[in-house]
């Protein structure tokens, strides 16, 4: 089965035929060729190589894949076991335009303005969700436990209508008298929160892939932190624009010019020093330059000409989901493109289902959504991944075929897959078993993420199982049978389940910000290592004399060169560095005396058990052992 250069061929050959007529291997026929489609089953591949299943089969586990005849395989894997079978593989010329692709919208007479999708971005405790409490008044910090965001969560505002912004006076961020301007009047700004907790990059990725402008705020009196840079660089990757917000610049020790220096140095030059930087100065608490900032966001939003076609057929990206008893699975969807109607077959991901019920960011009811509106949708037959597309279709039928295509790809088997068991990485002898739960998906990634940064050469953390919801029975009974630690985020614990870990011992933890979750894992991981044993010197001594060596016992003597040598000390024979004999120290006795110990400068003789490998000029050394705690950082 193994594959030969032509001379190792002939040679096999020659010892397999010997006296036989051999056969001539430039005559052999050229391998057939194939044309296969990117995704196929077991089956399929075996009808257009005109071959047996059971010996399809049989090449695939020689390549270590268990696969059945209904399994899917990809084209790389097909490839492959084509090698070994004599086939000459091509890809399927076939044109096949993916549904994905219809949020890519052609210029046409549809298109029309669309309000701009905005993301808060930034480090930590710098202002995000206090600037977008104040923008919508009304707060949620209160509800977010450690006072850190969790979540992604979209907002829709409508700013204030014409006669207002007249009354305000003054000129907007153009430099344009407000009682001229006509295009402020009832503009819609769609906002994104995500977290600013280390743990979120994930979704603070996600969010920046699917944003049209970025506002990075930064707290006047902190500075730039290592989550602001993130953000540049993100935004930078997506090609993002960013407008940046200076907050908390009401405090005593804001610094907004120290702020614009340390901005420099990531390529974000302030306008008025020579840049392209748009930066406002804020104060989120005061609601001080927020009209100035929502003005900026609808000038760069212009500037980008950003357009949909609300008569399409709706895509959409979703941004959080969960189960909700009485409702199923929900999912928050940004509408990209299209219009999204209740009652709608839609397909997200390998998911589909009919939108039985569709509730705006406010948890109104509604009929429909446009493009860059963020919406609840209720119906799916189960739980969408975050970040996964919906796709709007015509009939159920159409949304169902899509979903079954999303499902194949996602279960396809591969021979690269199968052979590198653990992704590549050395198998570790200390594993912890954890079933993780959490309260939406965006969640769950982001605590997946981070453990999977945990930095242990020893210890793994292996998860073995996941999902959004409260921790159940059947999450209780895996445990058990898996020995794993069941961590549960902003979940609560059926009673069954609380039932069948206090009968089986099975440890539940919960938690509701996620850093302590992370630290919590460290801890148990800590906990499996062993301890770090610590040799402590406490003596040296030069052996000069051989004074015993019978079945009674052993005695030596010697000068101590550094420290003290006592009685029940461990000691180690070095000679020539190496160590060649253990023991313990019976008895030390100084000149006639029997002593509990001998300091350095002083020479001993000292005895230890029959037998000892121990001759002139050798090294003893006295040493005390210990055992230390390890921690995972």
């Amino acid at each position: 089965m193994s594959k030969k250069e032509e001379k190792a061929a002939r040679k096999t050959v020659d010892f397999v035929l010997p006296r036989r007529e051999k056969p001539d291997l430039a005559q052999l026929p050229l391998k057939r060729a194939v044309a296969l489609p990117a995704i196929m089953t077991v089956k399929e591949f075996a009808d257009r190589a005109n071959l047996p299943v059971t010996q399809v089969i049989s090449v695939l586990i020689k390549n270590g894949v268990l696969a059945t005849i209904n399994q899917t395989i990809d084209f790389e894997t097909a490839s492959i076991i084509g090698d070994d079978l004599g086939l000459e593989v091509a890809a399927e010329q076939t044109k096949v335009v993916a549904e994905v692709e219809r949020f890519r919208v052609a210029a046409s007479e549809s298109l029309v303005p669309r309000p701009p999708v905005v993301t808060i971005m930034g480090h930590v405790d710098h202002g995000k969700t206090t600037l977008l409490d104040r923008i919508r008044e009304t707060r949620i910090v209160e509800g977010e436990s450690g006072g850190i965001t969790q979540h992604i969560s979209a907002y829709q505002v409508e700013l204030p209508p014409e006669g207002q912004a007249k009354s305000r006076g003054g000129k907007d961020a153009r430099g344009i008298p407000r009682q001229d301007r006509d295009d402020f009047a009832c503009r819609k700004i769609t906002f994104l929160d995500t977290p600013g907790h280390a743990a979120f990059s994930k979704m603070r990725e996600h969010g920046a892939s699917i944003t049209d402008i970025v506002v990075l705020i930064i707290a006047a009196d902190d500075g730039v932190m290592p989550q602001t840079v993130e953000v540049i660089k993100k935004a930078g990757e997506n090609n993002v624009p960013i407008i940046v917000a200076i907050n908390k610049v009401d405090l005593p020790d804001a610094d907004v010019l120290k702020v614009k220096q340390q901005l420099t140095e990531y390529g974000l030059v302030p306008e008025e020093w020579g840049g392209q930087a748009t930066i406002v100065e804020i104060s989120a608490k005061t609601g001080a330059g927020l009209d100035n900032l929502l003005e900026v966001v609808l000038l760069q939003a212009d500037l980008l000409e950003l357009k949909a076609n609300p008569k399409d057929k709706a895509v959409g990206v979703i941004i959080e989901s969960h189960m909700e008893r009485g409702h199923g699975a929900l999912a928050l969807v940004l509408i990209e493109n299209g219009t999204i109607y209740r009652g709608d077959p839609v397909a997200i991901g390998p998911v589909f289902g009919r939108v039985r019920t569709l509730e705006s960011y406010a948890g109104k009811r509604i009929d429909s959504a446009g493009p860059s509106s963020p919406v609840r949708i209720a119906g799916l037959k189960s739980l969408p991944g975050f970040g996964d597309r919906l796709l709007a279709f015509e009939t159920e039928r159409e949304a169902k075929e899509a979903a079954l295509k999303a499902h194949r790809a996602d279960s396809v088997i591969r021979v690269a897959t199968a052979t590198k068991l653990g992704g590549g990485r050395e198998e570790k002898e200390i594993e912890l078993n954890l079933i993780i739960k959490s309260d939406v998906a965006g969640s769950l990634e982001a605590i997946k993420k981070l453990l999977s940064e945990i930095d242990s050469q020893e210890t793994t953390v292996r998860i073995v199982s996941e999902g959004v919801g409260p921790i159940s029975e059947s999450d209780a009974t895996l445990a058990r049978a898996t020995q794993s630690v069941i961590i549960g985020f902003r979940v609560p614990i059926l009673a069954a389940a609380k039932k069948i870990s206090e009968v089986e011992e099975i440890p539940i933890r919960l938690f509701d910000v996620i850093y302590k979750l992370v630290d919590d894992v460290k801890v148990m991981l800590s906990l499996l290592l062993p301890p770090e044993v610590i040799e402590e010197e406490l003596g040296q001594l030069k052996v000069l004399a051989i004074f015993r060596d019978d079945r009674k016992g052993f005695v030596a003597g010697g000068k101590i060169e550094s420290g003290r040598l006592s009685v029940g000390d461990k000691i180690k024979v070095l000679q020539d560095g190496n160590v060649k004999y253990e023991d313990k120290i019976k008895s030390i006795r100084q000149e006639k005396s029997e002593v509990k110990s001998c300091a350095a400068g002083k020479e001993c003789g000292f005895s230890v058990s029959p037998g000892a490998k121990i001759a002139v000029g050798d090294t003893v050394i006295a040493y005390e052992r210990t055992e230390r705690e390890r921690k995972i950082e």
